[in-house]
C-alpha cells in the first residue's frame, strides 16, 4: 500500500512516516473444536510490516507513473521491518520495532494477542505504522442513500460526507468556506456547479443556505430559470452526482473508495459522464501528490456492458471462478483476470488474461432470437463496436458471422 507522508494519531499527535511504499501482511488460524470441548477462537499466528525500497517501487507498482509522482509518492528512510514474527521456541512471538530510536522491540506472544499489534500504534513510537493503520481505516465503500443525501444538517455535523451520503450540505459549506479564503467568494459552489450541469440537464448553479434560526444547512440546486430547488426534491440521481463531486473536491477524501454498481439509476446517456466523474476522483499518475490530487484509488464493480466497455481497457478485471485442490480437496475461490497487452500482463503470480470469448460473450449487442434466426442486421449493426481494441472488434465480427 502506499500511504500518505503525514498524519495524526487518535490523540492528535503528528506522525510522519519513514517509508510510504509498505507491505502488510497478516495470517490468522482457527484454533479449537466444539468437539474438542475447546471453544473455538481466532488466532494471529504471523504479522508483519515492512517497507519496499525508492528503488524497487516500479516493479511492484507495475502501471507507469510519471517520473514527479513516483518521488511525490514513494519516499523510505528505513532499513528494517517496523513489524516482524519470530519463532521463540515454538511459540510464535510478534514484534513492534521502535522507529527513530531504534531502542529494543516490544514482544507479544502470537497466541494470546486479541487484536493485531497494528491496531494498538501510536504516533509517537511507531509513526509509520499509525500511518498503514490510517490508511487501511480510510478504506470505504459508499452506499449512497436518497434519503441521507436529501438531509439538512445542523451547523455541529462533521465535515466530510459520510459512507451513507450524509453531511453533504456541511461538507460543501465548509469547503466553500475554508477555499474561499484563497479565492474567490464562492469558488467551491462554482466548481461543483459547473461539474453538475455537465452531468445533469437544468442546472444553472449550486449553494447551501445557512438557517441561522434552526442552525440547519440546507442544499439547493438553482435551475437554469433562476430558481432554487432544496436536496428534498432533486433526483436521486442528481444527488448522487452531487456527493461525488463534493467528495472529488475535497483533499482530505483519500485512501480507497468502492462503489456497487454505480450506474444504476443513471439514465445511459449519463453512464459515461458518470464514469469520467469517477476517474476524476483517482489520482492522476501524471502529476504529483498535492491538494488538488489526492491520493486516492477508486473501485467499482457491474454488471453492465456498457459500463465495461467505457473505462479504460487496464482498468477492467473480470472476476472468475477458479478450481483447486487443497488438502486433497475440491475447492474453489474467486480470482481476477485481466485483458492482455495492458500493465496488467506484468502481474506476478498465476493470474492469466481472459479469453476474448468471454469477452465476446459479456459484451456483445444483444439482437432478437428473430432476427438471428433471419440473419437480420438492422443499419450499421453487423460493425458496431463492442470495445475499442483492433484485436477483440475482429473477434466480434467473425462471431457475427458465426451466428
Amino acid at each position: 500500500m502506499l500511504v500518505p507522508k503525514n498524519g495524526h494519531d487518535d490523540l492528535g499527535q503528528m506522525a510522519e512516516a519513514n517509508s510510504t511504499f509498505l507491505r502488510y501482511r497478516v495470517d490468522i488460524a482457527y484454533r479449537g473444536s466444539v468437539k474438542d470441548g475447546i471453544r473455538p477462537r481466532l488466532e494471529i499466528t504471523h504479522e508483519e510490516l515492512d517497507y519496499i525500497r525508492v528503488g524497487d517501487a516500479q516493479d511492484h507498482l507495475l502501471f507507469e507513473p510519471s517520473k514527479q509522482w513516483l518521488k511525490s509518492v514513494v519516499q523510505n528512510k528505513r532499513t528494517s521491518k517496523f513489524i516482524s514474527t519470530e519463532l521463540v521456541g515454538d511459540e510464535a512471538t510478534v514484534q513492534l520495532h521502535q522507529e527513530g530510536n531504534q531502542g529494543r522491540p516490544r514482544s507479544f506472544r502470537a497466541a494470546t494477542l486479541p487484536r493485531t499489534v497494528l491496531s494498538t500504534v501510536n504516533a509517537a513510537e511507531s509513526p509509520t505504522a499509525l500511518l498503514a493503520r490510517r490508511e487501511m481505516q480510510s478504506w470505504r465503500v459508499l452506499q449512497l442513500e436518497p434519503t441521507s443525501l436529501r438531509s439538512p444538517d445542523l451547523f455541529t455535523a462533521p465535515t466530510m460526507v459520510d459512507t451513507d451520503g450524509s453531511h453533504l450540505p456541511a461538507t460543501l459549506y465548509h469547503l466553500n468556506q475554508t477555499r474561499g479564503r484563497d479565492a474567490h467568494k464562492d469558488s467551491v459552489y462554482a466548481q461543483i456547479g459547473n461539474t453538475l450541469a455537465t452531468l445533469v440537464d437544468d442546472v444553472k448553479s449550486v449553494y447551501v443556505e445557512r438557517d441561522e434560526k434552526q442552525d440547519l444547512f440546507t442544499l439547493h440546486v438553482v435551475g437554469m430559470d433562476g430558481h432554487p430547488h432544496p436536496a428534498r426534491a432533486l433526483s436521486d440521481g442528481t444527488l448522487r452526482f452531487l456527493a461525488l463531486a463534493t467528495i472529488e473536491a475535497d483533499a482530505r477524501a483519500q485512501g480507497v473508495i468502492c462503489l456497487e454498481e454505480p450506474e444504476n439509476g443513471i439514465h445511459p446517456e449519463r453512464i459515461d459522464a458518470m464514469l469520467s466523474l469517477l476517474q476524476d476522483l483517482a489520482v492522476d499518475i501524471t502529476e504529483p501528490i498535492g491538494d488538488d490530487n489526492p491520493l486516492r484509488q477508486v473501485i467499482i464493480n457491474t454488471h453492465s456492458p456498457t459500463v465495461v466497455a467505457l473505462v479504460p481497457e487496464d482498468s477492467v478485471l473480470f472476476a472468475d471462478r477458479l478450481s483447486y485442490v487443497h488438502g486433497g480437496r475440491h475447492a474453489s475461490r474467486v480470482g481476477f483476470r485481466f485483458l492482455a497487452r495492458t500493465w496488467r500482463d506484468r502481474t506476478r503470480g498465476s493470474a492469466s488474461p481472459v479469453q476474448k470469448g468471454a469477452v465476446l460473450a459479456f459484451l456483445n449487442p444483444v439482437r432478437t432470437a428473430a432476427n438471428n434466426r433471419r440473419g437480420e442486421f438492422h443499419g450499421d449493426d453487423r460493425s458496431r463496436p463492442v470495445f475499442r481494441r483492433d484485436d477483440i472488434g475482429q473477434y466480434a465480427l467473425a462471431f457475427d458471422e458465426l451466428r
